[in-house]
């Protein structure tokens, strides 16, 4: 009788761990869930964040370069644009500013979809290029050279845009569109912003959306 006793105690014991077992499972998996539905909900709430964050970085500059492009350049200089020749012409010619913003020029543009050059271009063929609604950056050995960096990276990010030395201009760094010039003190100087929002495929393009790629390259 002892025995039989025994073996039911024994049995009970074994039932008893066994539901105690199947519910450390159930709270187990519980728990398990509950940490991935937090860390689901988490990672969705940075991704929104990141997303609206990114969405108002992006309003932000689009606003800042609509006012950029309104803005008045302080220490812009402009030509009339009616007294700026506009013939294709194998002749050379000699401008009356450095770098010059107009006039006659050779019938191949240099090439400006975000070309940084190295050395010297053609005046005769960056004034196409200018025609065609470009924003042309040039330096002198007295710009820093971290500031040439800085422009250089700008210029190979922006289509209708080239740069290159420049050595006989009366400033370190200057920026040339068709009729507009200005000087800027360096790479961080607001009006750099300010030129290339307002003049690159800007009002005063005589050919706005012509080719700005396909003319001459630098070898």
């Amino acid at each position: 009788m002892a025995s039989k006793e025994t073996k039911s105690s024994r049995q009970a014991r074994i039932a008893e761990m066994r539901r105690a077992e199947q519910a450390r499972e159930r709270r187990n998996k519980i728990a398990a869930v509950t940490v991935s539905v937090a860390i689901v909900a988490g990672l969705v709430g940075v991704g929104a964040y990141l997303l609206n964050k990114e969405s108002d970085d992006k309003d932000k500059q689009q606003a800042q370069k609509a006012a950029d492009a309104k803005a008045t350049i302080a220490g812009e200089k402009d030509w009339d644009p009616k007294k700026l020749a506009r013939n294709h012409v194998t002749k050379t010619v000699s401008y009356p500013m450095k770098p010059p913003v107009g006039g006659d020029h050779d019938q191949v543009w240099m090439n400006c979809g975000g070309a940084v050059y190295k050395k010297p271009i053609p005046d005769m063929n960056a004034v196409h290029s200018l025609e065609h609604g470009s924003v042309w950056v040039t330096y002198s050995d007295k710009a820093p050279a971290a500031d040439v960096q800085k422009l250089s990276d700008k210029v190979s990010k922006t289509p209708y845009s080239l740069m290159s030395p420049y050595q006989d201009q009366a400033g370190a760094i200057m920026l040339s569109a068709w009729g507009k010039q200005v000087t800027v003190t360096s790479a961080d100087d607001p009006r750099v912003n300010q030129f290339f929002a307002k003049y690159v495929q800007g009002a005063q393009t005589p050919e706005p959306g012509a080719a700005c790629t396909g003319g001459l390259d630098q070898k």
